[in-house]
Formats: C-alpha cells, structure tokens, sequence
C-alpha cells in the first residue's frame, strides 16, 4: 500500500458486483487536490477535538458499564438463579456516522444495547434503565420514545447526545464477544430487534466491503457536507440520508478502488449523473438468508417496483434505504448531481475550487411560489411530540400534491426547520412550488391544491398522540412575502441577478471535455504544468481507455442484468392493479377513466377528493429557465386546530420493503450499471368528479412568459 493508501489491485479481491471502471494509481495532481480538499474540510470544522474524542469514548464506557448493571438488577428480580444473575449480560454497539467514523462535533452517537432474551423492551428497557437513567444527574433531556419504527432513548449523557436502540436476542447470556453481523442473531426474535440490529450490521458491512476505509471516510466527509449545503439531506422530507449517501459513495471507491478522495468526489457525480434510475445501487448480491424474511425484490413484489431510486443494503435482511425518495425529490437530487459534475469537472482544468462546489443552495431565491406550513403546541413537550409527527408526514404532502396534478406542479420541500423569537413554541416549513418543466401553461390556468392540503391536514389530525393546543395552518405564500427569519441574521438578500429557478451552473473549459487537464500553479506552490508534462500522459491515456471501456462495459450490463419480472424499470407497468371507490378529482383535473395497470387507491368514506395512484416512476426534469410564475391567492387554507378523529385506512399505499409481509424466494438480483438517462413516463390517470368541489382556497396561476425576468414578484 502507497503512502496515499492505494492498494494493490493485483492481489485485493474484487469488491462489488462488476469490476472496477478504473484501477490506475493517483497522480501528484490527485495528491494536491485531495489535500486542497482535506484542508476546506478541516477548516469547515468537520473534526472534533481529542478533547471531545476521549470525552465520547469515557461516555460509552460508562453507558456499557449501566446496562450490564441494569441486565444484572433484572435478572435477580425476575427471580432467576444466581448463576444466571451471574452471567447475565449487555452489551453497546455503535453504528450510524461515529461507527463509520465520519462525525463532526456536536454529534449524537448512534449506539445500540443488546440484551438477553428475558430482558424485555417494554417493561425493562423502557421501564427499569429508564428509571435508571433518569435518577441520574449526569443524564439529561431524557427522551423514550418507544411507538417509533425504530424504539429509541434520547438523552444528553455528560453533554453527548445518545440515541440508544434495544435488541434482545435469543440468548439467555450474551457473550462478550456477539458477533452481530452472523445472521443467527436474527433467529427467533421480533421485527423490531431486527431493524435495531439492522443499523449495526449495515455499517459495519459497509466498513467490509470499501477497498479503502480512510479514503472512503474522507470523500463521505465531502459528500455529507455537500448533501446539507445543497440541501439534499434529510431521508424524512424525501431526500437521502446519512446511510444513503455512505452507501453511494461506498459503490464509487469498489469502482475505483486506487482513487484518491478529490478524484472519488469527482467520480461519484460522474457516474451518479448518469445512472439510469430505478436501477439500483447494491454493493454485494443480495442474499436470499435462510431465516425467510423480506429482501428487497422488485420481480416479487409491487411495492418494490414503485420505488424511484433504490439504495439496497448490503446486510441480510438486504431492503431499499431510499424508499421515501419521490418524483419531485428525484428531480432535485438529480439536478444537483448535474451541477456537482459540471463544478468537478472545471476542478479538473482548474478553473473552479471547492468553495464553489458547496455554495449553499439559494432556496428562498429559487422559486415565485411556496407552501408555508406552521405548527405550535402549548408546551416543550407537546411541541417535541407534535414536531416529530408532523416532519414524519410532510413527504405525504409531497406525494399527495404529486399524485393530484398528475405530478405537474412539482414540490421541493426545505430539509430544516425554522422558528421565530418573537413567537415561542412554533416551527416554520417551506415547499418550493414550480411548474414541471415541459408542460403546456395556459393563459389564466390554475392548479387547485386546497382540497389536497385539507386532506393532508385531515391525515395529521389523526395522531393518536394529540394533546389540546396542538395547531397546524397551511398557505401559500410568494417569495417576496417570505418572512425575513428563514434568512441568515434575519435579513433579507438583495434581489437575485438571475432568473428565478435557474440554477447555478460552471462554464466548461473550451473544447474540454475533461478528459484532458489543464493544469495551473495550485495553492501548495508546485507546478501542475511540470506534474502535467511529466506525468500526465500516460495517466491521461489510461482513463481514456477506462472511460470507453467503461462505456462499452454498461452497455453489456443493461443488456444482459435487467430484472427479468421489473417491466415498471423499462416500460409499461405491470398488469397488476386494485379498484378505487369512489373517484373524485380536485377543481380543474381532466377527467377520465384510470388506465389498464395503473394501482389505484382505496379509500372507504371519504369527503375528499383522491384520484388514482399509478407508478410513480416520471420523466426526469431540468430545473426551470423559461418559465415565469405568477399565483392568485383567492383566500387562505385554514388554520386547523386538530383533534382525535376517526381514522380512515388508506390501502395499497406503498410504503418501502419493510411494509410487506411475505415473499418468495428467488435468485440473486443483478446491478445496472449507470448509463445515459432516459425518461420513463407514467402517467397518472385521473378520474372523473362525483361530488362537487366546494370554493378553492388556494389556486396556483402558471402563466407562459416569453422570456423570465429577474424580478421577485
């Protein structure tokens, strides 16, 4: 192994599922661009202190010592043998960024207790060690929330923040030594241990299957950052999170196994730009396991096949981590990738620096029109509760939108959270709204969405958590009426230059296609022209001779590694479907019949309107250039103050591989590698009204404009 830790691809066994695009060495430009890189992260603040190092490691070994105590002081009340009090055990596990080495200071640590059989979630671990915990005074802001998908303490332990996970295995003691990552460990215990065992055993097969860790670890650093600059990061609002984004750039260092992390960095919105999604991203075949439980599997089940960009993990039971990614967050993401690909590849020629590649993204400057969602509650507790709910439900009001305009207007949901001073004990959402771009605007046409907010609102109502004081309102707002506290310092920026939704893009090199670099003086004084005519040729030679290789090589994979059974990924939809009743249509939807093979939506007793639902699997789009926007508000969507009500199920709403209950076994499934996208159209039929709307609140007006001006109208 170099000194810049490549390794020998000579004698390292293939990682992945097809061999590497490119196996040469790292040339001095690669050297110097990765410790340009390594200093903007070092001096974005990205590490922590020894200091808060040794802190973190003193906390998790306090935290190891309570649960071992706890699982003792149980097991003698439960009345077992002192023997068996004896050999009682716990034991905490660490996965998420710390596992994976990638946190910043301030960063909670995922951690994860793994306890004996007799040691049961409700009663022990949310009932003695939170007891426990709480009677201490080194603990703080004490936090069970034991109805989530995935039961969680939270606490600030000695100023950490732990999110602490249980898993009780089959074992009456568990050893020491428990290899979590054996798929015996899954044997004989619930679902929920299962996804609290599902974290741990994820990353650390990641750490197993990159050809490089520290490599890995520093081109996630960048992506990580870039992803919360941009904008892109936030699995809740429909975008990728923390294990998304480390198993991309996992799939990029198996492709390019010697590269430095400045070249990883520039690979990975090379490749990503180009892949054709829904192929998937797998970084080992997925296994069948022998325990029977669900695996991600689009050829066996539909709800697989509805998914848009799907991240597989690579750890039985092997599931799609992106699953709440929709049409309208593809289209960002993807834009985004096409911006970090144009700035990487001016890295190349020097004609950009990293600053420019993570530039925040100006998204109060990007669109005319927004929903803006508030919340409040009577008190801290309250409002932690009704906060967590209703973030967990805004990605449905993307969907909802989507489905009723036929994914015509499209959203772009805010990833963060805002708050006012001046009114305590209320949040702040935003959704950028924008015409999808190559649709027709009629002079005067509208999008009415009101009727599909107050079905939004109705399905928040429906927590089961409520408490009096619980308050939500939804409204259209235009972006010269944003509020002045979403701005940095609570000022507003000065009116932007160009159009509003254009995004900012890098001048290629003339005549470059980036396969050639020119190269500069660079910061650390050493002449790139010298390195260029010293050592380029051949490097260059070689990645020319990868990149048609490569070409040549994705061509053969998509024609030979297709799903057989996944007709959604390439064509019409399969033949399945369920029956609605009884269709209504939002004011201003064309009616008519659904399609043959298009899923529709059942909903028993409803008031409001709910059109059928097909594949969401849509062309994908260019952020808008030629489009002006203007919007008629002709009232305002109410405020809500919510309350118990009858729940009414929605059914066939697909949630995610984790929602099925049974498959079928099958064979592995083979990757797609990426090649130029090409857009898939499903279109959503719509169906006609039997009931009459009642008087929008709300209509979005999208007029044609020949030409879009600068102007924050």
């Amino acid at each position: 192994m170099s000194s810049n830790g490549s390794i020998n691809s000579a004698t390292a066994p293939r990682l992945g599922l097809s061999d590497p695009i490119f196996t040469g060495g790292p040339t001095q430009f690669d050297a110097i661009k990765t410790r340009e890189l390594e200093k903007f992260l070092a001096d974005a603040g990205l590490y922590e202190s020894q200091e808060e190092a040794i802190r973190r490691e003193e906390v998790l070994g306090r935290l190891d010592q309570i649960v071992k105590t706890w699982v003792k002081n149980i097991t003698r009340a439960k009345g077992f043998n002192e023997q068996l009090v004896q050999e009682a055990n716990a034991k905490i596990f660490t996965f998420g960024s710390y596992r994976l080495g990638v946190h910043g200071p301030g960063a909670d640590i995922d951690t994860l207790c793994v306890g004996p059989r007799h040691a049961k979630r409700d009663e022990d671990f949310f009932g003695e060690l939170y007891r426990m915990l709480a009677d201490m005074t080194e603990i703080e802001e004490l936090h069970p929330v034991p109805d989530a998908h995935v039961p969680v303490l939270n606490f600030k332990f000695s100023g950490v923040s732990i999110d602490l996970l249980y898993a009780n295995v089959a074992l009456w003691a568990v050893p020491e030594d428990l290899d979590i990552s054996q798929d015996s460990v899954l044997q004989n215990v619930d679902e929920q241990t299962v996804r609290s065992l599902n974290g741990c055993r994820v990353t650390d097969q990641i750490l197993r299957l990159v050809p490089n860790i520290q490599n890995f670890r520093t081109a996630l650093r960048c992506m990580r950052l870039w992803a919360k600059r941009r904008g892109v990061y936030s699995n809740v609002t429909g975008f990728l999170g923390g294990i998304n984004w480390a198993l991309l750039v996992a799939r990029i260092c198996q492709l390019y196994p010697n590269a430095l992390p400045s070249v990883l960095v520039s690979r990975f919105f090379r490749v990503y730009n180009l892949w054709r999604w829904p192929n998937p991203v797998m970084l080992c075949p997925i296994q069948e396991g022998s325990l029977g439980l669900p695996v991600w599997d689009p050829r066996r089940n539909f709800r697989d096949r509805q998914h848009l960009m799907p991240i597989i993990t690579p750890a039985y039971p092997c599931m799609n981590s992106s699953y709440n990614v929709s049409t309208s967050t593809l289209r960002v993401i993807m834009e985004e990738f096409r911006r970090g690909n144009e700035i990487c590849e001016a890295l190349e020629t020097n004609n950009a620096g990293w600053m420019t590649l993570f530039e925040p993204f100006p998204f109060f400057e990007a669109y005319k029109n927004y929903l803006q969602i508030d919340i409040a509650a009577e008190n801290d507790d309250d409002l932690r509760k009704w906060k967590g709910w209703i973030e967990s439900r805004l990605r449905q009001l993307t969907l909802k939108i989507e489905r009723d305009t036929n994914s015509t207007l499209q959203c772009h949901p805010h990833p963060g959270k805002f708050s006012e001073k001046s009114r305590p004990l209320h949040y702040y959402y935003f959704m950028g709204l924008r015409r999808k771009e190559g649709t027709n605007a009629q002079e005067g046409e509208q999008f009415d969405i009101r009727l599909t907010v107050e079905e939004f609102k109705h399905s928040v109502c429906m927590y089961h958590s409520w408490c009096p004081g619980m308050w939500i309102h939804v409204c259209h707002v235009r972006r010269k009426n944003i509020p002045d506290f979403v701005f940095p310092g609570g000022i507003r920026p000065p009116p932007a230059t160009k159009p509003a939704g254009e995004m900012l893009s890098v001048a290629k090199t003339k005549g470059g296609s980036g396969k050639k670099r020119k190269q500069d003086e660079v910061a650390s004084g050493t002449n790139s022209k010298e390195i260029a005519s010293s050592s380029t040729d051949l490097g260059l030679h070689a990645e020319k001779s990868a990149k048609e290789r490569f070409d040549a090589d994705v061509k053969g994979i998509s024609n030979d590694a297709r799903f057989p059974d996944n007709t959604s990924c390439y064509g019409p939809e399969g033949e399945e479907s369920v029956r609605f009743s009884p269709p209504v249509v939002p004011s201003g939807s064309p009616s008519g019949l659904p399609e043959p093979g298009k899923e529709n939506i059942v909903r028993e007793n409803t008031h409001e309107p709910f059109v059928g639902h097909g594949s969401p699997l849509k062309e994908f789009d260019e952020f808008e250039n030629n489009l002006g926007m203007t919007s008629q508000v002709q009232g305002f969507i109410g405020t809500m103050k919510v309350g118990p009500t009858a729940k009414q199920e929605v059914a066939a709403e697909g949630k995610g591989a984790s929602s099925s209950s049974k498959w079928l076994q099958n064979g592995s499934l083979d990757e797609l590698e990426p090649i130029e996208l090409t857009g898939l159209v499903s279109n959503v039929a719509s169906t006609s009204a039997s009931e009459a709307p009642r008087k929008p609140s709300i209509r979005l007006n999208f007029t044609s404009l020949p030409k879009a001006t600068g102007s924050s109208a």
